[in-house]
């Protein structure tokens, strides 16, 4: 079906092609019904020509009406004869309605993802309410006169939010996207040449040196916690973990009864404990920076 259809080349004359598709002859709803038959029942190909190439005019009115989005013409139609080709063969011609009227949601559909593929680098109408937006957002802009006016006012994006089912925040991100063509990162700052956009770029990540500091000090005090731990004895190191280390720390009355001692003396316990951690700490410190300071003499 494909190889039969008229092309339009990038070398080709539009105006030559739209008198070239005027010849073939449009076909009465008894002959569109009897071709579509024939194709359905035995993949008869002529068939499917005739069907397709008397809707080649169809087509290119339905291409004519996305210019606005600065697509070549001929690569529309193009996208558009293979919509119409998709229509042919899923056309059942027993439900009473002509072929026009089906293959124009297919042609539009065609055209339509060929435009959200091409129109931008980045990936965008993704969703059927998206799609919607990209391609109602000018027509509704153009009612409201507000076509050159950058960023809609809220009375504005309220309305259109409205009329299209989606959130204002789709609309202000989808007009600003339309209003802003895609740039390239390298591009020059200026005409020498030197620096590109990509320089001014701020990158919201923390800074790697500060993260790796920061975790080399976290893994620092973490040592020097585990091994000031290790100088209490058991009782010790479970009271100071349980009522210091937790956060949800554990009642001086149910340590009292894990214990079979009073609460003074839990309190009593976990205050020399903490004395004693801090002073193994500390003593650890005085450690590494004498064995640090006798590396650097040697």
């Amino acid at each position: 079906m494909a190889s039969a259809v008229l092309t339009i080349g990038p070398e080709q004359s539009l105006s030559r092609y739209l008198q070239d598709i005027r010849k073939f002859p449009l076909l009465t709803p008894q002959e569109e019904v009897d071709l579509s038959r024939r194709w359905r029942e035995h993949e008869d190909s002529g068939a499917a020509h005739r069907l397709v190439t008397s809707h080649l005019r169809l087509v290119a009115k339905i291409a004519m009406g996305y210019r606005g989005y600065g697509l070549p013409v001929n690569e529309l139609i193009s996208e558009g004869n293979v919509g119409m080709m998709q229509a042919v063969r899923r056309f059942d011609p027993d439900r009473g309605f002509r072929l026009a009227t089906y293959a124009m949601w297919w042609i539009r559909a065609a055209i339509q993802e060929y435009i959200l593929h091409s129109w931008s680098l980045v990936k965008m109408g993704t969703t059927a309410a998206q799609k919607k937006l990209f391609f109602n957002l000018r027509r509704l802009k153009g009612q409201m006169k507000a076509i050159d006016e950058g960023d809609l006012q809220p009375e504005q994006v309220g309305k259109i939010a409205t009329t299209l089912g989606v959130s204002e925040n789709d609309v202000v991100s989808m007009n600003r996207r339309l209003a802003a063509p895609d740039h390239s990162l390298n591009a020059p700052l200026r005409s020498d040449g030197e620096g590109e956009w990509q320089d001014w770029l701020v990158d919201e990540h923390d800074n790697q040196e500060e993260v790796l500091a920061e975790a080399e000090e976290f893994n620092g005090r973490k040592a020097l916690l585990a091994g000031a731990l290790a100088t209490l004895n058991e009782r010790e190191r479970h009271i100071l973990t349980e009522r210091r280390l937790k956060e949800d720390p554990v009642t001086l009355e149910e340590l009292s009864h894990h214990y079979k001692v009073s609460r003074e003396r839990v309190r009593q316990i976990e205050v020399r404990a903490f004395e004693k951690l801090q002073a193994a700490m500390k003593s650890q410190v005085a450690d590494r920076r004498r064995r640090e300071i006798e590396e650097r003499v040697a």
